[in-house]
């Protein structure tokens, strides 16, 4: 199968996301189901995404709640390797992507996973109290919006 071509650089993100999961679809046995987590990136729920998801039934999107990267464990990964290149001064791009370079060989020769440590019911308590602070909270003029993005 010829890889599909890619949006050019001056196309909108969710053309790029598009061409993903029609990928994913044609590389999937037909008879099953696709479950797929997202977070509430907006070019996730782009119209354009949205109505090629309602004809393709089989795709069940399952998104993240707004505000919660810390649940991604990607996000989690981001957030080692710029602890790891905020910690050292750079004089340049070339300099920098040999520090990441650095440090994607330093975690290859030590790999771990990311496993999680806390109980559902402990994250989901400290979700619903974030909840009432905020709901309690006096707004102020550039409240963040409790609508997803």
């Amino acid at each position: 199968m010829a890889p599909r071509p890619r949006p050019s650089p001056g196309q909108a993100c969710h053309q790029e996301w598009l061409a993903f999961l029609k990928t994913i679809d044609d590389q999937t046995p037909a008879d099953l189901d696709i479950h797929i987590i997202a977070d509430n990136y907006a070019t996730h729920k782009h119209p354009a995404v949205t109505r090629w998801l309602d004809r393709h039934a089989r795709f069940h999107m399952h998104y993240t709640p707004t505000s919660s990267s810390w649940m991604n464990l990607v996000e989690r990964f981001f957030r080692d390797l710029t602890e790891f290149i905020t910690e050292k001064s750079f004089a340049s791009t070339r300099e920098l992507a040999a520090a990441i370079i650095a440090f994607l060989a330093a975690r290859n020769e030590n790999p771990r996973r990311y496993v999680w440590k806390a109980k559902g019911e402990d994250i989901l308590r400290k979700i619903n109290a974030a909840r009432q602070a905020l709901a309690t909270a006096p707004r102020q003029g550039n409240a963040i919006s409790d609508t997803a993005h």
